[in-house]
């Protein structure tokens, strides 16, 4: 029986997508950081438990020929689960995570298509929150929270974002210094900044700088305005986020604009967007702009289809296809991205789209609502879902079954939940076709999915569907 401060020889033959090496001694599962598949490694244990332990590498004894230890040189931070492992293996690594999603949910004869590499590893990341806290040597931390934690690891020039983010972050640094600025203690709720949000439209180039506050205003508002307008002339706007709960969520409700505008824009798809700050939109364009491009393909909309836009945000996917449809209806729950959603169609001289503000597990009222204003019933051919990562509620499951729409396009960003949903529509009489895994987020362990699946001829009965119905 292992225990701590064992020290064993281990053979690493996995690798999670939270970056741990998997290894087995006796029997037993070992999880080691700093470690990927085929290191030979002795390694310290630091924890155990019933069923697996925890350990640190203390000496590598045989290093992987798949490691490629250049892609990352912050060794502090281990925000990124792949940044050691080449990027070739990562692409499998991805694939294998979504194949075994669906195998877990009984979708083994579901396809899996290879993963789509990412355009750009480096350098592609249009949106980042940095956390912020004070270093023992009185310095400012800013970068990403440790895996598991909230102790910040420095990481101001993480090489996934643009350059100028982390040119940004030294400047806020010295800002901070200067002035004293508090930094937020989550034990006792008190101190000023929490987080630094930086977006940025790759094609316009934009910026947004927001800080996140534990209050309403920070020290020498003016002075930061003028320094960030002589130094980056690609700033359109600087804002101040208040958030005093005691909670995880990043953003609070309240905003204030210090310089400039609330949004920027940027072109996905074929469409030029505007951005608000709150408002969903792919972090990686380049890659979600192919995303997009086989969503439409799936979708497949002709002039004569109504396409319903679910978790529409500002409007990009639904959009980037309303050219060949004849209608479409988003819904989103953040009031200023639908706001944004209808200028970005106003804008692009799209009149046949409707945008509504609601949670879209209220898709059936805020259909309904759709249906009194337009003074006819609405059947849509196409839905259109990308929920957040923890999938569809179940009623949404069943409710878009209801509609009968011939075709329903499923973008997602976690597997586990995609393919628990695709078992729901399968039971519900939708048959999930190929899914193809897309790389929008390089050197972690995230991956975006897509998948359509099509209305059977015969409504199916099962236990299943029966109990998804009764939600």
């Amino acid at each position: 029986m292992l225990k701590k401060n064992d020290i064993i020889r281990l053979e690493i033959n996995d690798i999670t997508n939270l970056g741990f090496g998997v290894g087995r001694h006796e029997g037993q599962i070992v999880f080691v950081s700093d470690a990927i598949s085929g290191d030979v490694i002795d390694s310290r244990i630091i924890k155990v438990n019933k069923s697996y332990a925890i350990g640190r590498v203390e000496k590598y004894i045989e290093k992987s020929p798949l490691r490629h230890d250049g892609r990352c040189d912050i060794s502090a931070c281990k925000s990124c689960a792949y940044k050691s492992i080449s990027y070739e293996h990562e692409l499998k690594l991805k694939e294998k995570t979504v194949r075994e999603a669906f195998a877990h949910e009984g979708l083994r004869e579901v396809a899996i298509a290879p993963a789509v590499p990412s355009p750009e590893v480096v350098g592609y990341r249009n949106k980042a929150q940095y956390p912020i806290a004070i270093g023992k040597d009185g310095n400012y931390v800013i970068g990403f929270y440790a895996p598991k934690s909230h102790r910040v690891t420095e990481a101001r020039h993480c090489p996934l974002a643009p350059e100028i983010f982390g040119e940004i972050l030294d400047t806020l640094a010295t800002f901070f210094k200067k002035h004293s600025v508090s930094v937020y203690d989550e034990e006792s709720g008190t101190g000023l900044l929490r987080h630094v949000y930086l977006r940025r439209g790759e094609i316009s180039r934009e910026v947004l700088l927001t800080l996140v506050i534990n209050g309403d205003s920070i020290p020498c508002e003016r002075e930061l305005v003028r320094i960030m307008n002589e130094r980056y002339p690609e700033i359109v706007g600087i804002l101040l986020n208040t958030n005093t709960a005691a909670t995880n969520v990043i953003l609070g409700n309240g905003w204030r604009t210090l310089f400039g505008r609330d949004y920027i824009f940027d072109t996905l798809g074929g469409v030029r967007l505007k951005i608000t700050a709150p408002s969903f939109y792919q972090v990686n364009r380049a890659a979600a702009d192919m995303l997009y491009a086989k969503a439409r393909e799936l979708a497949a909309p002709k002039s004569s289809d109504t396409v319903l836009d679910l978790f529409c945000g500002a409007g990009s996917i639904g959009l980037s296809m309303a050219d060949k449809c004849g209608e479409l209806i988003g819904i989103e729950i953040i009031d200023s991205a639908v706001k944004c959603a209808t200028e970005n169609a106003a804008a692009n001289d799209i009149k046949h789209a409707k945008f509504y503000t609601g949670d879209a597990k209220d898709t059936e009222k805020l259909l309904e609502r759709a249906e009194r204003e337009l003074g006819r019933t609405i059947r849509p051919d196409v839905v259109i879902l990308d929920p957040p990562r923890a999938g569809c509620d179940a009623r949404l499951v069943s409710f878009a079954a209801s509609l009968s729409p011939s075709r329903i396009v499923y973008i997602s960003c976690n597997p586990t939940t995609l393919a628990r949903d695709c078992r729901l529509f399968a039971d519900l009489g939708y048959t999930p076709g190929t899914v193809t895994p897309f790389d929008l987020f390089p050197a972690t362990g995230h991956v975006e999915s897509v998948v359509c699946l099509k209305r059977q001829t015969r409504q199916l009965s099962s236990p299943a569907a029966s109990e998804v119905a009764k939600q």
